[in-house]
């Protein structure tokens, strides 16, 4: 059970994350682009990076993808019979 909700919370993530920086590149959003830069101009160093917002909103989403699964798991192995 332990995989399986790693599985789900792990693909919860990345599929939220992707499809969020895929639509700020499509719809050029740029709280949503990721965008890297990096300078290296005689020894004059700069780097730049985009946003984090689809990571942050990612990791809610997993979060809350796994307790729901695993809600649902434990309601499903319960036996009401008894």
């Amino acid at each position: 059970m332990k995989l399986k909700s790693f599985i789900v919370s792990f693909l919860s993530f990345v599929l939220t994350t992707g499809g969020l920086f895929l639509i700020g590149h499509v719809f050029t959003i740029t709280w949503l682009m990721f965008h890297y830069e990096y300078t290296n101009n005689a020894k004059e160093f700069s780097i730049s990076t985009g946003s984090f917002v689809p990571l942050i909103i990612g990791l809610i989403v997993c979060f809350f993808a796994e307790k729901i699964y695993i809600y649902k798991c434990d309601r499903s192995s319960i036996d009401y019979t008894k």
